[in-house]
Formats: structure tokens, sequence, C-alpha cells
């Protein structure tokens, strides 16, 4: 049984993400108007955290097959 540990970095960077993402877009705009120069950074990461997972899941189902 080999384990990537690309699985379960991925799959917490896109679970983590997901929350960022859902807490950007749910939240108002009045918290990020002095902290943040106006800018929700909180999708902008979120966005960015998804991104990297896939990636992360997506490398290790490609290289899941390879022999090593």
């Amino acid at each position: 049984m080999k384990l990537d540990i690309r699985y379960p970095i991925g799959l917490l960077f896109l679970v983590i993400g997901a929350i960022l993402l859902v807490f950007g877009l749910v939240s108002g705009p009045e918290i990020y108007a002095q902290h943040s120069l106006g800018m929700n950074i909180n999708v902008g990461w979120g966005i960015a955290q998804i991104v990297f997972g896939a990636a992360m899941v997506v490398l290790a189902r490609l290289g899941a097959g390879k022999p090593h």
C-alpha cells in the first residue's frame, strides 16, 4: 500500500480554501474596509488554496499509476 502525501495535503487545502471562499462571499464588505484596503482577501486566498489543493490531488492521481 502506497500512501501519497499529496492526497491529504490537497484535501486539506481544498477544505480550508472552500471555507475561506464561502466566508468571504457571505461576509459584509464593512469588515474589509479598513484592514485590507477594501479588498476581500478571503475570496482571493480561498481561490488560491482551492487551485493549489486541486493541483495536489491531480498530481497525486497522475503519479499513482507510475511505478517508483
